[in-house]
């Protein structure tokens, strides 16, 4: 027996609740030791350098409170969402889990996250309003709590803008007529390319128009993937590359990197950890890129949507979950926990306090000529739109991928694509038994 919709409310988790500890789980709940008591946790997570976080709250506040936390590292992605559900159904589930924020509904519907609402419901000041739903579900429980985020932006080469004359657009109308512009004074380049390798980009651009791709109705999901917001930016897009104003070839390629390194493509929307990506796919135009917040559907917005980005949960399994929601909630909130994660593990801190000062003062090497960097991007990280994630994240993007892929190549309807995408995550959720409103 499976519970298979996200709690809607605080009395749906409850009854979830009831409902799941009837089919098998583990009654360890009342007897779990208070936060302050002895623990032993162990942390399935793949980010570098978590180990040594946890570090410090070994030999600091973990010490002071008894609780000792082991990070086992992980394969990341549906890999290791795979896994723990493994786990969890023979009940041999970690304390905690780092997990993307599109796979924590999959992981709620298989009762493998606990609700840690009342252990650090606290922290949900700390952290764009956007970010914090992901981890709730639009509920009143909290099943994890953010701890790094990807929000969209745009980047540009600032000196080829220059030289061909044009201005940085702020709306995705004038974004549409830079492309052109480009084409006409030097059609060998491109502004961009529209990469259908790329699931994940395109849902944030969806985000950003307002896109609630999975939402509950009762006790059923509704999937809206096709609905107007996703249309308006499958329809921009598919006809810049059906009017050839934009590259319609994939990213993260070698002739990709080879047409940013060589001011080909001379713009690309992406995330904050794009200057990363930047350093080893184009390391001859360091310094001569910049960023600006993501072009918007209304001039005068400041929203954004989301790429990557992860939190940590507890699991149903931990006996010791008090103990482990306080290290989740000192790993993402605490100063110095904050300042080691951006360090050690090269993260963009969900917490709004973190993204700007400290380890962040500076802007990327890459970025040296904009020094401002971080202080533009927390801006723009305020503005992130809430994203509304389902239980079958992996088969809406396989269809995003063979859909727009072959969409992309012919030049043809996104439109066609993006029905397809619909009907196969509806077909799924059907088929694995969810229950699906039309």
């Amino acid at each position: 027996m499976q519970y298979r919709t996200v709690a809607v409310s605080t009395a749906a988790a409850l009854a979830a609740t009831a409902l799941l500890s009837g089919c098998g789980s583990p009654d360890d709940g009342s007897d779990e030791p208070a936060a302050s008591g002895p623990a032993s946790l162990t942390y399935w997570a793949w980010a570098p350098g978590l180990d040594k976080v946890a570090d410090i709250w070994n030999k600091g506040p973990g010490k002071e409170a008894g609780i000792t936390v082991t990070v086992k590292k992980q394969a990341s992605g549906d890999d290791l969402v795979t896994k723990i559900i493994t786990a969890a159904k023979a009940h041999k589930a970690p304390d905690l889990v780092q997990a993307e924020y599109q796979a924590l509904p999959t992981l709620v519907s298989n009762d493998v996250l606990a609700d840690i609402s009342k252990e650090a419901g606290d922290a949900k000041g700390q952290y764009a309003e956007g970010v914090w739903q992901q981890t709730t579900l639009g509920s009143d429980a909290l099943y994890a709590l953010p701890q790094d985020s990807g929000p969209l932006m745009f980047y540009y080469r600032e000196d080829l803008f220059e030289k061909y004359g044009l201005t940085v657009p702020t709306t995705w109308e004038e974004f549409a007529d830079t492309a052109r512009a480009l084409k006409k004074k030097a059609p060998d380049k491109d502004l961009t390319t529209f990469s259908a390798n790329d699931s994940g980009l395109f849902a944030g651009l969806a985000q950003q128009a307002g896109a609630r791709w999975w939402t509950t109705d009762g006790d059923t999901w509704k999937v809206a993937i096709d609905d107007p917001a996703t249309r308006k930016v499958a329809d921009f897009w598919g006809g810049l590359v059906k009017e050839g104003a934009v590259d319609n070839q994939p990213m993260y390629t070698p002739a990709w990197n080879k047409a940013l390194d060589t001011g080909k493509q001379i713009a690309w929307v992406s995330a904050v950890w794009a200057p990363g990506t930047l350093t080893t796919a184009a390391p001859g135009t360091k310094g001569k890129w910049a960023m600006a917040p993501l072009p918007q559907w209304t001039a005068g917005e400041n929203t954004t949507g989301s790429w990557g980005g992860s939190s940590t949960a507890v699991t149903n399994d931990s006996r010791n979950k008090k103990a482990a929601a306080t290290f989740a909630k000192w790993l993402n909130t605490d100063p110095t926990a904050l300042a080691a994660l951006v360090k050690e593990s090269g993260v963009y801190p969900a917490a709004t306090a973190a993204q700007t000062g400290g380890a962040l003062s500076a802007a990327p090497d890459y970025f040296s000529n904009q020094p401002g960097f971080y202080t533009e991007a927390a801006k723009i990280a305020q503005g992130t739109a809430p994203a509304a994630w389902g239980p079958n994240v992996n088969v809406a993007y396989s269809a995003f991928k063979d859909g727009f892929a072959a969409a992309a190549k012919n030049k043809s309807d996104f439109g066609a694509a993006l029905s397809a995408m619909q009907d196969a995550t509806v077909a799924d959720l059907k088929k694995q038994g969810f229950g699906v409103s039309e």
